[in-house]
C-alpha cells in the first residue's frame, strides 16, 4: 500500500499534467491514488471532459457524487457530461440537483477546498435553461431564466438578459462549465512536506520576462508548476534561487546575446549603405515554457532561456507604434509592416515594435483600463487605471481573459476600452454595482 506522501505526490503530479494538457498522464496519476475520494473522481471526470470522452466523464462524476452526495459542483459537471452525450433530460435533472445542494445560497466558493472555481446559482439555472432548450422546452427555459433574473445576481444581469432574448427567439444557449484546466489541488500543507523530486524525469519550468525590472513575488494562480521569473536587459545579469511549495526556481535575467555576427542574417537582406539602415527598437514581454533537468547550472539555464525566447519571439504578436502615437497597432500582414516602414521613412526616431505573448497563446488585441480593478478571486487579473492588458480570450459577453506583467486572469469587460480609444478623465461613468464578482 502506498504511503500518504506517495498519494499526495501522485495527486500533485496529476495536477501538473493537467496544466500541461497531458490528459492520459493526468488520468493515470489520479487513478493511481488508492481509495480515491470524491475530489479525485471529480478530477478524473474533468480530465475526461477535456480529453473529449464524456462517457468516461459521466462514470467518474457518478462516483464523485456517490462519495459526496452534497457535492454541488459534481452534479453540475455531471450535467455537462450528460449534455454532451445529448441526454438532455438527465442533464436538467443534474443541474436541478446541483441547485438543491446550493441550499438557497447565491454561490459556493470551492477555493478553500483546492478548486479555483465559484459555482453561482444563476449559472446552474442558466445551464438548466440551456438543456431545456435542447430538449425543445423553450417555454420552461424562458421561465428558468426569468427565475435566475429575479434573484438579481451580481455581475450576471446582462448575460441573463441576453440569454432570455435568445431563448425567446428559440436560439440555443452555449453551456457553461468549470473552466478548462481547473481541478482540485492537494492541500498546500501536504505539499510543504514533500521532498524535492524530479517531475516526470524533467522539471517543468516557466519563464516570464517582466519589463522595468519588476520581479514577481507570487506565482500565477493557474500554474502549480516550477516557475522562473526574470528580467532581461542589456546590462550584466545576476540571479538567485529560492524554494516555493515542493521547490521553485527564481532567477533574474540572462546574458546579453550581443549583436549578431553577420547582420545579413538578422533581416534577410543586408544594406551596404549606412544611411539606408533604420534603428528598430523591439520591446519584448513574453512568457515562455522551458524544460530543464533538475540541478541545471545557471549558465546552462540562461542558454535555455535565450533559445526559448528566440522561439517565442517568432510566435509573439508584433505591434507597431507610430511617431507621436501613444498606442500600438498590431502587425498582422505584410501590408501593415510595409505601412510601418513608410511611416518611419519620414521620422528620425526609428521603428518601434513590440512583441507580446503569454504561455504560447496569441494576443487577440489590447485594451486599456478605464477603471482600476482589484482581484476578488484567485482567477482574477487586477490592474490600475491606464494599464494596458493583452486580451487572450473573450470568455463571454461580460468577461475577458487577459495577460499583464506575467500574470493571467479574467476581468470585467466594462472596466476597459480598446487600445486607441479616446477616454477623457471624468467623461466615462463608473462601473455599475455588481460588475465585479
Amino acid at each position: 500500500m502506498s504511503s500518504l506522501e506517495d498519494q499526495v505526490r501522485d495527486w500533485h503530479q496529476g495536477v501538473l499534467a493537467v496544466a500541461s494538457e497531458d490528459w492520459d498522464r493526468a488520468l493515470c496519476l489520479f487513478s493511481d491514488v488508492q481509495e480515491p475520494r470524491a475530489k479525485m473522481y471529480f478530477n478524473m471526470g474533468c480530465v475526461s471532459l477535456m480529453a473529449g470522452d464524456p462517457k468516461a466523464a459521466l462514470r467518474a462524476f457518478d462516483q464523485a457524487v456517490t462519495k459526496d452526495p452534497c457535492m454541488a459542483v459534481g452534479f453540475f459537471q455531471r450535467g455537462v457530461a450528460n449534455f454532451q452525450l445529448e441526454r438532455f433530460q438527465e442533464a436538467v435533472s443534474d443541474f436541478q440537483l446541483a441547485l438543491a445542494q446550493l441550499r438557497g445560497n447565491a454561490a459556493i466558493d470551492y477555493t478553500q477546498l483546492g478548486l479555483y472555481f465559484k459555482l453561482h446559482a444563476w449559472e446552474v439555472l442558466y445551464n438548466t435553461a440551456s438543456a431545456q432548450c435542447q430538449a425543445g422546452l423553450w417555454t420552461k427555459a424562458a421561465d428558468t431564466l426569468e427565475e435566475a433574473i429575479s434573484k438579481r445576481p451580481e455581475g450576471a444581469q446582462d448575460i441573463l438578459d441576453t440569454a432570455l432574448d435568445q431563448v425567446q427567439k428559440q436560439v440555443p444557449l452555449q453551456l457553461r462549465q468549470v473552466p478548462k484546466g481547473e481541478v482540485f489541488q492537494p492541500p498546500r500543507k501536504y505539499l510543504q512536506h514533500l521532498e524535492p523530486m524530479d517531475f516526470l524525469g524533467k522539471a517543468k519550468v516557466v519563464a516570464s520576462v517582466i519589463p522595468d525590472n519588476r520581479s514577481s513575488d507570487g506565482w500565477p494562480q493557474k500554474r502549480s508548476q516550477m516557475e522562473l521569473v526574470g528580467h532581461q536587459s542589456s546590462a550584466s545579469m545576476g540571479g538567485h534561487m529560492s524554494r516555493a511549495q515542493c521547490y521553485s526556481l527564481l532567477a533574474s535575467g540572462g546574458p546579453d546575446p550581443g549583436p549578431p555576427e553577420d547582420s545579413s542574417e538578422a533581416g534577410g537582406t543586408a544594406a551596404e549603405d549606412p544611411e539606408s539602415l533604420v534603428t528598430v527598437t523591439v520591446q519584448c514581454h513574453l512568457t515562455v515554457p522551458l524544460k530543464a533537468p533538475r540541478g541545471t547550472d545557471l549558465s546552462s539555464l540562461r542558454t535555455l532561456l535565450a533559445q526559448a525566447l528566440l522561439h517565442q519571439a517568432q510566435r509573439g504578436q508584433l505591434s507597431y507604434q507610430a511617431p507621436r502615437d501613444k498606442f500600438w497597432t498590431p502587425i498582422s500582414t505584410e501590408d501593415s509592416l510595409q505601412s510601418a516602414w513608410r511611416n518611419v521613412a519620414v521620422g528620425s526616431r526609428g521603428l518601434h515594435l513590440q512583441c507580446r505573448g503569454a504561455w504560447g497563446r496569441p494576443v487577440l488585441y489590447q485594451v486599456v483600463a478605464r477603471h482600476s480593478y482589484t482581484a476578488r478571486r484567485p482567477e482574477d487579473l487586477d490592474f490600475r487605471q491606464g494599464d494596458t492588458v493583452d486580451v487572450l480570450c473573450e470568455v463571454d459577453e461580460a468577461w475577458l481573459e487577459g495577460h499583464r506583467d506575467g500574470c493571467i486572469g479574467i476581468f470585467p469587460k466594462c472596466f476597459v476600452v480598446p487600445a486607441g480609444a479616446c477616454v477623457e478623465a471624468g467623461a466615462v461613468p463608473g462601473p455599475k454595482p455588481g460588475d465585479g464578482h
